[in-house]
């Protein structure tokens, strides 16, 4: 790597449909917010020759969305697809956002790549969200490369970078984490800083100078050469020890000179299998310039190092009904199809588009395929049901900007994108309609931030239904709930931003405005005692009357017992026929509430007594005199307020266990007890009210520094304190 010097390649760098899986790179861009993820994809697609110096496509003279702020600003919350080419071979860029919530799109993205780009800021140095995700990828063996960006602020060190990057990725293996390059400085400028100009290559020895705008090959100069010497014998060191031959270590301590191409193979090797993580140097192009620093370099190790679609095991796939399926080809376009839809987005003027990866076969436009999707329904909330449908492909396009250029077909390891699959929602299969097969589904967070929303008037509430609909196809990280306690409708957003963008699509994609409420937990009520209620109910007009009396007694149950009803009327006070409609009245007024209209739950309802009328006594009497005892009986008892509790695990990291023990105590939680987990964490489980986690996703991610992550389930009601009920009730008050 490195000893080419590459020109522009012009209308080679155009991005078209690939012939050969061989000839395709799938890589993921990983980093921070802020890191220069874009600013990398731009500038790699500057170098390729995807777009010019004016940020123009190239054919046609329309402006790129590199130019767009709008755009911009889109593309940092969601994953995008940037195509390029490069020595022959087609590159996916696949930028993800940076944001932590929207991990989403980041998942996504990783389940479409073979490879990944982590991005490091060295203004900014590497956080823990980051960290995590380097530690999901060594899981699957994905191999990984790092780019250093952000070299021109001011106290930028390379070096020193790249030590913190070996400590922070190197895990116990340090040295597999190297540069390939080092920085080469200019002259310092007025304010004192030195910039960078070019990259020394530590196996090819040349010096790659980047100050006309254009990469330029030389010798490295005396003054070079004793640090480019010493990090040479580092990066050989590290290179050989992961090398398939065994003996070449030994040889080379030995004294023997492994020659630079045996070296470049081994490197290749590494960074395909995963086991050697190299460390560049990236930073955009000057004004007028054609070439931005180090991303010649990196278009190389992309085609050359990282590993093609072939190298990727087949996906593990089963039929819709769940059964086992027969093994797949590896990335085979021969094969039968299946592909998965990574991302849906809805464009204006065409409708849905969704970006699929090709993992087996071959996708062609105006074919029927087989659609099939996961449910989604957890822990008891609404999400969506398995579907499958039989669906005609659109168009195929690659983007490019805010186009779609059109393409014939897509084969095994490409991605492409779909227009009008109207069925297929993110995360969705689709494979041949004569041999329908489902793809296991990639991991995805469970979105733990509750948004409560009503339509802001009477034409937003007719779409508000459709609206969201759509909104839920297309993220899978958010979830919708129609709650039939509180009758609120809410979306489960993985955080604030994930809210705020949430809002901003409903608008302006689908024309709903909503307002934002505040959020209600499902409470329940009961008695904290027993109190004995009487129900009459006598009304005498013209034609039958209504004739009911029945007597009951109230007491409370342990957690958990519902509502039971017991019959102990003797003599005949209430006929047998209407102690049923006494029972349903009860159950009614108990759904209904009897104090603040939450629903009464745990307790003994007694009939004891009662008196019938032989002509006016009826069902519909008795129901409504049963409710009126249950009403009168409440009215002489303490009716205790039940919250629900949740069972919280956390998983937070050593350094902030006590922290967040401490915040769950002040949130009136039980810490039930901790367990070490991987990689220097601690998993706390605790029993928290859920009124007092509604914020709990934002705070704990403020709290740890995004690097622990809590999932919750409901465990039971229990009662609320005095003082919290009469806040509560204080609050209700207020609002009506």
């Amino acid at each position: 790597m490195g000893d080419k010097a590459h020109t522009r390649p012009g209308a080679a760098g155009r991005a078209t449909a690939a012939d050969h899986p061989a000839s395709v790179r799938n890589v993921v861009l990983v980093g921070h917010s802020g890191s220069g993820k874009t600013t990398l994809v731009e500038a790699l697609a500057l170098t390729a020759g995807a777009v010019n110096r004016a940020g123009r496509v190239e054919d046609g003279g329309c402006v790129s969305d590199y130019d767009d702020m709008e755009h911009r600003q889109q593309r940092s919350v969601q994953l995008s697809l940037v195509p390029v080419e490069w020595d022959g071979i087609k590159i996916n860029l696949l930028d993800t956002p940076g944001y932590a919530d929207f991990v989403g799109e980041l998942r996504a993205g990783l389940r479409a790549a073979d490879a990944a780009l982590f991005v490091v800021s060295a203004s900014d140095g590497v956080d823990g969200s980051t960290r995590m995700v380097w530690e999901e990828c060594a899981a699957v063996g994905m191999p990984r490369a790092l780019v250093i960006t952000h070299l021109e602020a001011a106290r930028a060190d390379f070096e020193e970078m790249t030590r913190v990057c070996a400590e922070a990725f190197g895990g116990d293996d340090p040295d597999a984490v190297l540069p390939l390059y080092l920085p080469l400085r200019g002259a310092p400028a007025p304010d004192g800083h030195t910039p960078v100009t070019g990259l020394v290559g530590l196996l090819s020895r040349k010096l790659f100078d980047y100050a006309t705008g254009e990469r330029a090959a030389s010798e490295p100069g005396e003054a070079e050469l004793p640090q480019l010497d010493e990090a040479r014998s580092m990066l050989i060191e590290g290179i050989i020890s992961e090398s398939e031959d065994e003996t070449l270590m030994e040889r080379y301590l030995g004294g023997e000179q492994v020659d630079v191409k045996t070296l470049i193979e081994d490197l290749e090797r590494a960074v395909a299998r995963g086991v050697f993580f190299p460390v560049l140097a990236a930073a955009p192009a000057a004004e007028g310039a054609r070439q931005g620093l180090g991303t010649v370099e990196v278009l190389e190790l992309i085609t050359r190092g990282f590993p093609t679609p072939l190298e990727r095991a087949a996906p593990r796939v089963t039929t819709p009904g769940g059964a086992a399926a027969r093994r797949l080809r590896m990335c085979d376009p021969e094969e039968s199809l299946v592909a998965e839809v990574v991302k849906t987005s809805s464009d204006p003027y065409v409708g849905r588009i969704s970006l699929v990866r090709v993992f087996s076969g071959t996708l062609r436009a105006d074919q029927t395929v087989h659609v099939c999707g996961h449910g989604l329904t957890d822990q008891g909330h609404e999400g969506r049901a398995l579907h499958e449908a039989d669906e005609r492909v659109g168009a195929l396009s690659t983007p490019f900007g805010k186009q779609q250029r059109p393409v014939p077909h897509a084969i095994a390891g490409d991605l492409a994108c779909v227009a009008k699959l109207s069925r297929a929602e993110t995360g969705d299969t689709l494979s041949a309609k004569d041999d329908p097969l489902l793809m296991v589904p990639w991991e995805l967070p469970d979105p733990l931030l509750p948004l409560a929303i009503e339509a802001h008037s009477k034409p937003d509430e007719d779409k508000l239904s459709q609206g969201l609909a759509r909104l839920v196809a297309e993220d899978p990280t958010m979830r919708l709930e129609h709650n039939q306690d509180t009758h609120q409708v809410v979306l489960w957003c993985l955080g604030e931003a994930h809210a705020d963008v949430a809002l901003e699509r409903l608008r302006s994609r689908y024309g709903v405005q909503v307002d934002v409420v505040p959020h209600r937990v499902s409470l329940r009520e009961t008695f904290g005692g027993r109190a004995a209620g009487r129900g009459r109910h006598v009304k005498q007009s013209g034609g039958h009357g209504q004739y009911a009396v029945c007597e009951i007694e109230v007491e409370p149950l342990p957690g958990g017992s519902g509502i039971e009803f017991v019959d102990k009327v003797v003599g005949g006070a209430v006929p047998r026929q209407f102690i049923p409609s006494v029972e349903k009245g009860v159950r009614a007024q108990a759904a209904k509430g009897v104090a603040a209209g939450h629903p009464l739950i745990d307790v003994r309802v007694t009939l004891l007594d009662g008196k019938a009328h032989s002509v006016d006594s009826s069902d519909a009497a008795f129901q409504t005199a049963g409710a009126l005892a249950l009403r009168e009986a409440a009215a002489a008892a303490r009716i205790h307020l039940l919250e629900p509790v949740a069972e919280v695990g956390v998983l937070v990291g050593d350094d902030y266990v006590g922290a967040v023990m401490s915040d769950l105590s002040g949130r009136r939680g039980k810490v039930l007890g901790t367990e070490q987990a991987d990689g220097g964490r601690t998993l706390i489980r605790a029993e928290v009210p859920e009124i007092e986690i509604g914020r709990y996703a934002v705070d704990l991610r403020s709290l740890s520094h995004g690097t622990a992550r809590f999932d919750r389930r409901y465990a039971r009601h229990e009662p609320m304190p005095a003082q919290v009920a009469d806040r509560l009730r204080e609050e209700l008050r207020a609002a009506s």
